[in-house]
């Protein structure tokens, strides 16, 4: 029997459940379907926006996509970039995490696009009902560094299930169905959804099969001084209670091997956290703030991005201190009511 990696354990047989449980086969019928944007949410947290256009283009024939690409530690990281409006923005986005394409030009220094070079995506099929996305790829797509294949993955994954109507991804190498990577042999014989984790990685003495998946926003830094986010999915011992716990791995920080950087104020501590519908209230001591008595701004919008990949139905966050509401930033922002994800995570900067 052929040895798969121990995604094989985790995602097939069901031990990492993260945002979207349950994963159904393709269907018979497929029927070609736009793709909707990204949300932009009802109370965008602060973040960065995209100011200069792409060469020779104006804003009116541009829209924002976020990819994920690899930086030069080897990190998976969205980037939001400008591209030409395109009713196939799917099939766009995939194109722009080509190798060389001309699209990965536009990313930040040390970032490069992660699908192997000559990859073209020859269509993509959205399965309405089952908020399924089937991506047909040239052979090209075979003939990459095996050190790669769970990077491709997470890639092509998480890109795709940042719009509205994908949950779930299969791959198909021209036309027909990849039921593993060529290279490694990563299963696929059921659809990836973001389950499958990004930048995985384990603490001490947490076995597999006994643990919870959280996934977690530090800080990346390139060359150039750029800051941005890197998602880390973090196998944590079991858990019933997700959110308490993404904020205690917050303040825990980073693997400091790995060259990222912690977001949250030395000696932060967490008083309380609920979940109520949509709506997830975090209350500090005010130890997370620092000696202006303001929140760290990368601190805050690390906990919005974290708190929201992994609580299911929730959408907003409402940060206090104390208990009270009005918390303002370092970079000048108004945390005093409830909050949502941002439309755009890491901004290229040209």
């Amino acid at each position: 029997m052929k040895q798969y990696p121990w995604i094989r354990l985790a995602a097939v047989t069901g031990v990492i459940v993260l945002l979207t449980s349950g994963c159904s086969l393709l269907g018979t019928k497929e029927q070609s379907q736009p793709i909707d944007p990204p949300p932009t949410g009802v109370e965008p947290a602060a973040a960065p926006t995209i100011t200069q256009p792409v060469s020779g283009k104006t804003a009116q024939n541009l829209a924002a996509i976020t990819v994920y690409a690899k930086d030069e530690k080897g990190f998976i990281a969205p980037i939001a970039l400008q591209v030409e409006k395109s009713v196939e923005v799917a099939k766009t986005a995939l194109e722009s995490m080509v190798e060389g394409s001309a699209a990965s030009k536009n990313m930040p220094s040390g970032f490069i696009g992660i699908l192997p070079k000559g990859t073209t995506v020859k269509g993509i099929n959205i399965v309405k009902d089952q908020k399924l996305a089937v991506v047909d790829l040239s052979k090209a797509f075979t003939d990459y560094n095996l050190q790669d294949e769970r990077k491709i993955l997470e890639a092509i994954v998480w890109t795709l299930t940042g719009f509205p109507s994908v949950e779930k991804v299969q791959l198909r190498v021209e036309g027909k169905a990849l039921t593993e990577m060529p290279q490694g042999g990563t299963p696929l014989d059921e659809p990836l959804t973001r389950a499958f984790g990004i930048n995985l990685e384990k603490q001490d003495g947490v076995e597999y099969g006994q643990s919870t998946p959280v996934t977690l926003y530090f800080l990346g830094q390139n060359k150039d001084l750029y800051s941005y986010y890197v998602p880390v999915t973090r196998m944590i011992k079991r858990t019933d209670n997700v959110a308490q716990s993404v904020i205690e791995q917050l303040i825990v920080g980073p693997d400091q091997k790995k060259g990222l950087t912690a977001v949250m104020t030395p000696g932060s501590e967490l008083k309380h956290i609920q979940k109520a519908g949509d709506l997830i209230t975090v209350d500090f001591s005010d130890k997370v703030l620092g000696p202006d008595k303001k929140a760290p701004g990368n601190a805050m919008r690390a906990v919005v991005l974290s708190l929201t990949e992994n609580a299911g139905a929730a959408t907003k966050v409402q940060i206090t201190v104390n208990g009270d509401a009005k918390v303002s930033t370092t970079d000048n922002q108004s945390y005093s009511r409830p909050v949502s994800r941002p439309s755009e995570v890491n901004p290229s900067k040209l």
